[in-house]
């Protein structure tokens, strides 16, 4: 076990992502201090930041991060660049014992949703945090699957065009690929697909997700309703925004009224559907961007975790909370 007080961490990716989750682990985790904000753009914002924060910086990306003199310190990489841009860093971090949460959808390690699998992956040095659709609504179908057999799982995830940067928009395919795996191997479902919608109204929307399930059979309504109530407040542990639009939806199909499904024939059963919004901490963009919150929120409670797990002690100090405006 490590003893220390907390774990040094670096963040590659100087965009949207990156700089709110540089600006909540400065404000407000209690095992983790900010050790580098690496990017690619001198002049990015995220950079300007942290320098202002006295975070020490690099605009040489990877090569920069592992050329700094306290890299040697850093227990935790998050990546918050790009699907490819992933793979050319892990290639380049793996040997150096660090570990890494990758916030693309590259997919190279396990898919991990906090309140679902993350204790199964403590001991890991690679974790994928699928995607911000992923991270809302997975949960809900790995709930559902604890009630009833999910054969089918939908999701639809619709963000502010506003909140979608760079390489949100350079990995769409690899979202809907990514979150669509999630849905299956982590979420329970027999088959799963995801679509992500980058809405842009003006005002900009709130990030709302969708989620249809079969199940089979007949099932009884009033567990599947609280399980995934208890699912909704888990993750409001670590994103207070996340709730459920509506009450949950159930429609029946029998005998009399089957649900014909291209490919697979007729369904008979039930059509859970749940209809969620996720309300920004407006930590860097406004309260609007929501699907950053979710995504940079569970990375951070994995990496807590991991350091907890190490023996690393709680604490947050009042110097850092004023350094950020807190």
């Amino acid at each position: 076990m490590e003893n220390q007080r907390r774990w040094p961490v670096a963040i590659i990716g100087s965009g949207n992502i990156g700089t709110d989750l540089m600006i909540k682990v400065m404000r407000g985790s209690t095992r983790l201090e900010m050790g580098a904000m690496v990017g690619i753009d001198p002049d990015s914002d995220g950079l300007r930041r942290a320098a202002s924060f006295g975070v020490p910086t690099t605009a040489e990306g990877i090569e920069g991060l592992l050329k700094l003199p306290n890299f040697k310190d850093i227990k935790v990489v998050f990546d918050a660049t790009s699907a490819s841009a992933h793979r050319t860093n892990w290639e380049l971090l793996k040997e150096t014992g660090v570990r890494v949460l990758d916030l693309t959808p590259a997919a190279i390690g396990p898919s991990c949703i906090p309140v679902v699998n993350m204790e199964e992956h403590l001991e890991e040095t690679n974790l994928n945090m699928v995607t911000c659709g992923g991270q809302a609504t997975v949960p809900i179908v790995a709930a559902i699957s604890e009630v009833a057999p999910v054969r089918y799982a939908e999701i639809v995830s619709s963000v502010s065009a506003r909140s979608a940067g760079p390489g949100t928009r350079a990995n769409i395919d690899e979202f809907t690929e990514t979150t669509s795996e999630a849905l299956v191997q982590v979420g329970g479902a027999a088959e799963g697909k995801a679509i992500m919608i980058l809405n842009p109204a003006e005002p900009p929307m709130l990030m709302r997700n969708t989620v249809y399930a079969l199940v089979e059979g007949e099932q009884d309504h009033t567990a599947l309703e609280a399980s995934i109530g208890k699912m909704v407040s888990k993750v409001q542990e670590y994103v207070p925004g996340y709730q459920l639009k509506q009450a949950v939806q159930f429609e029946t199909f029998g005998a009399e009224n089957p649900l014909y499904m291209p490919g697979s024939g007729e369904f008979r059963g039930t059509r859970v559907i749940v209809m969620l919004e996720v309300t920004g901490a407006a930590h860097y963009l406004p309260a609007y961007a929501g699907n950053l919150d979710i995504m940079t929120s569970a990375a951070m409670a994995v990496a807590e975790r991991w350091a907890e797990n190490s023996g690393v002690e709680s604490h947050l100090t009042e110097t850092t909370l004023q350094e950020v405006g807190a």
